[in-house]
């Protein structure tokens, strides 16, 4: 890690660190992946981040500008398009996960979703077989397979 005695600050470079990858994955570069699982036959664009304790199923697709948290879980054939953001902590009682006890959620993305580009995705549960608008809020559990969009997500 180059450090920059006049400026005083550190320069970490993106990185790619304790990933589990599957068969086939395609990654452009630059990306942050770390203590995550890949499966076969991703697609990861630029400029994504996956946290630790994230898996990625199979045949699945993330584009460009896209940040998936800690504690998430996406099935097989799923797309995710650009600028999509996963939240792990609904700041409950005004307080950081980190404070107070809080804990930070789990999210669990089914198979064959898709997620338009822009949307917000808060800890929740997405059954299989559905597609999410491009620029909504998913703040609620979707259990019924169909198209959701808006702020908040609601069924079409």
């Amino acid at each position: 890690m180059p450090v920059n005695k006049k400026k005083k600050f550190n320069l970490i470079e993106n990185s790619i660190k304790n990933v589990k990858f599957g068969k086939n994955v395609k990654i452009i570069s630059p990306v942050n992946l770390y203590d995550c699982t890949i499966g076969d036959n991703v697609f990861i664009g630029p400029f994504v981040e996956i946290q630790k304790n994230v898996k990625i199923g199979k045949n699945s697709k993330i584009q460009s500008h896209t940040f998936i948290c800690e504690n998430t879980l996406i099935e097989d054939n799923v797309f995710i398009g650009h600028g999509v953001m996963f939240v792990n902590d609904r700041f409950k009682n005004g307080l950081r996960a980190s404070q107070k006890n809080n804990k930070l959620e789990n999210t669990v993305i089914g198979e064959n979703v898709n997620i338009g580009s822009n949307s917000t995705i808060l800890p929740v549960n997405i059954c299989k077989n559905v597609t999410i608008g491009a620029a909504s809020l998913v703040a609620k559990d979707i259990n019924l397979k169909g198209i959701y969009y808006g702020v908040p997500a609601k069924k079409s």
